[in-house]
């Protein structure tokens, strides 16, 4: 809600997002079982991917960009994989229905044509976006992906620089 009214901007709202799951010592769901604990998943997972990738174009160009920026790099690898991996969870518990997906327009170079979104249309606020081509060849299989550019649902936020 802060995000949406503009009281923070997208820096900030990953970082409340980051501390929210810091703070409480949370965890992911070993066992995905429920929608709930799907969308709850891919939430940790998302916001620990954005927030290690903040913190590698945080070193980057500084001293310690050898050791730490490959450090952040692959944690940030690595929980982009568990984030799509949870959707390709609820994807199943939702026996690919009422889904669709589509790549979306992006103004970043290093993502158009490759972030595509997939929306659960008989749940609120279910959108969900990747780029691994593991999970899109799945989407194709099911006949739920959509061969066409569209504008995200989200695209305000998919568009703000973080960094």
């Amino acid at each position: 809600m802060q995000y949406s009214n503009g009281d923070l901007n997208k820096r900030e709202f990953l970082q409340k997002n980051f501390d929210y799951f810091a703070l409480r010592n949370a965890r992911p769901y070993i066992k995905v079982d429920s929608y709930e604990k799907g969308m709850y998943n891919y939430q940790y997972y998302n916001v620990m991917a954005k927030y290690y990738r903040a913190l590698a174009i945080d070193v980057k160009n500084t001293k310690k960009h050898t050791r730490d920026y490959g450090y952040y790099l692959n944690l940030t690898n690595k929980y982009y994989h568990l984030k799509d991996r949870s959707v390709l969870s609820i994807l199943k518990l939702q026996n690919f229905e009422n889904t669709s997906s589509y790549y979306i327009k992006c103004e970043s170079k290093a993502l158009r044509n490759e972030l595509y979104e997939i929306v659960l249309e008989d749940k609120k606020e279910a959108i969900f976006h990747s780029k691994a081509p593991w999970l899109l060849k799945i989407l194709k299989n099911e006949n739920i992906f959509e061969d066409e550019m569209k504008t995200s649902i989200i695209d305000h936020y998919i568009n703000e620089r973080y960094y």
